[in-house]
């Protein structure tokens, strides 16, 4: 396509297009029809440029027509306090459900591996033997040991902040490097199973398994959920990768890809909470009963969020991707 000659064709019909958005509501009822038909044409003119002809200033020219045009034609967008309630009672909980044939799996399997590494280390000297000295091992595992104290690092909020950003951090290397074909979240979660299957299983061979648990759980039920939430979108992505369904593999990884942008701002709000029960509730000198039954409570409502508000979205039609003004124009693609 030659670029100049497009533009020179179509450089009056972009012209009166800026000149209608400018007068904003003061339009005749035949200027507002203008204006709609006009934009959804420019709007045609953006998806031909970018998909042929990509030439930079002539997509900034022709998405910033098309982005005025939409504000002039539907109005001004919500405000931001109801973009952002949206966005936590429809498009995250929907995105969470609509992924959980792979995070539920993921779960499942990466728990029981976690079971199998703890039986394993409990059950044979040979493995503990492997993994550390007996000094180490006892360093590790006697009462106020390394693996105790680790709760009780420096004060409480510095803590939580370093807790947020490694767990944010797990979360988004399996959201955004699922897209190589999902090889680097399988390797993220085998190093999640085989860390705390080891010191669950040390613990339990030194006749502490009770305590681990009882530190693990007031945090760890969330914290886990968020990042087998996260190696679910993940997966998903990189199968995407493989088999992008009747779409171009570039819209579905488009699609796809949002989503997950989606899931990583709802998630990182989940860390941290997660985060806060670690630094505050994990090492607190309250019952482990109390400890436990707050982690148990928050896994509850985060699990009836997503089943509930998260469900009632999807069968409404929410996806957990961006709105179609904001998602862009693509042209349509032969079946």
């Amino acid at each position: 396509m030659d670029v100049d000659v497009f533009v020179a064709t179509h450089s009056a019909e972009w012209n009166r297009l800026g000149e209608l958005t400018h007068r904003g509501g003061k339009l005749t009822g035949a200027e507002a029809d203008e204006l709609v038909t006009l934009y959804q044409r420019t709007a045609t003119h953006l998806s031909i440029v970018r998909s042929v002809a990509p030439d930079p200033a002539l997509v900034s020219r022709l998405s910033g027509l098309v982005a005025r045009g939409r504000s002039a034609i539907s109005g001004s967008h919500n405000p931001a306090w109801r973009e952002v309630a949206l966005f936590f009672t429809r498009r995250f909980p929907a995105a969470v459900y609509l992924s959980r044939r792979w995070w539920i799996p993921a779960a499942l399997v990466s728990i029981a591996v976690m079971a199998v590494i703890a039986v394993w280390v409990a059950g044979d000297p040979n493995v503990r033997a492997s993994i550390g000295s007996a000094d180490e091992l006892n360093q590790l595992t006697k009462p106020g040991g390394d693996a105790e104290a680790y709760y009780s690092t420096g004060p409480a909020t510095s803590f939580a902040a370093r807790v947020w950003t490694n767990n944010a951090w797990v979360a988004a290397t399996c959201l955004f490097l699922g897209v190589a074909l999902g090889l680097p979240v399988i390797g993220a979660l085998w190093m999640n199973a085989l860390n705390a299957g080891v010191i669950i299983g040390a613990m339990s061979a030194a006749g502490r398994g009770d305590v681990m648990i009882g530190l693990l759980l007031p945090h760890g039920l969330l914290e886990l959920t968020a990042v087998f939430v996260a190696a679910g979108t993940g997966l998903k992505l990189g199968w995407t990768v493989v088999d992008p369904g009747r779409r171009s593999r570039t819209a579905a990884l488009a699609e796809q890809g949002r989503s997950v942008v989606v899931m990583a701002l709802g998630l990182a709000c989940v860390l941290f909470v997660t985060g806060l029960i670690e630094a505050f509730v994990t090492p607190s000198g309250w019952p482990t009963w109390l400890r436990v039954g707050i982690g148990v409570l928050v896994e509850v409502l985060f699990l009836v969020y997503v089943f509930t508000l998260g469900r009632r979205a999807a069968k409404e039609g929410e996806v957990g991707d961006l709105d179609a003004r904001d998602a862009g124009d693509f042209l349509p693609e032969a079946a």
